[in-house]
């Protein structure tokens, strides 16, 4: 018997899966899992994270994040910049930022104007020598006072992923959730 849970604080369900049949419980408290825990179906909740110990003070700290759906382990930061009289701005991240990601990719969109000579100027890296200071990159080549619409996305690298990859695509076996031949959803039979 296999035993699948939704850990949402207000509407939790277990689902206890054997052979050809489905029970829920309905649970009214948090529910924490240690371990692996698979859900077939729908799973609806109020919002959904990954926690970890903080990459930069793993003894005091948890660091939250809001996941994304992709293969890879992509974090996602986006904001707004004004530009200042330089047609320039300065993009704090934050502390953790280089802790947690690497491969780095960068979008810039300008607002309301064109932009033609809008580019990346720096790399994110910490302020001073790559060394020392805040961890930030810089826009530049736009038109003082604009605003710019930008997105940095990294690819986790800390211990718990390093140790625990995702694995997109693996094939059936009798270990996995179903096995060879097996179907999680009707539609994918051969006709």
């Amino acid at each position: 018997m296999k035993t699948v849970v939704s850990t949402f604080a207000s509407f939790v369900a277990i689902f206890f899966l054997s052979f050809s049949f489905v029970h829920a419980v309905t649970l009214t408290t948090a529910v924490s899992i240690t371990g692996s825990a698979s859900v077939i179906g729908a799973l609806s909740k109020g919002s959904g994270t990954f926690v970890i110990d903080d990459p930069l003070d793993p003894a005091n700290k948890l660091l939250f994040h809001s996941f994304v759906e992709s293969p890879d382990v992509k974090n996602i930061y986006d904001g707004i910049a004004t530009l200042d009289s330089a047609g320039e701005a300065v993009v704090d991240l934050p502390d953790y930022f280089l802790a947690l990601n690497q491969d780095f990719r960068y979008l810039a969109t300008p607002i309301a104007i064109s932009m033609p000579n809008l580019y990346l100027k720096k790399e994110v890296a910490k302020r001073w020598f790559g060394l020392f200071g805040a961890v930030q990159f810089k826009i530049s080549g736009g038109v003082p006072g604009a605003r710019v619409s930008w997105q940095v996305t990294g690819i986790r690298h800390d211990p718990y992923i390093l140790a625990n990859p995702i694995i997109p695509e693996v094939e059936k076996t009798d270990t996995t959730i179903v096995k060879k031949g097996e179907y999680l959803f009707e539609g994918y039979e051969k006709k």
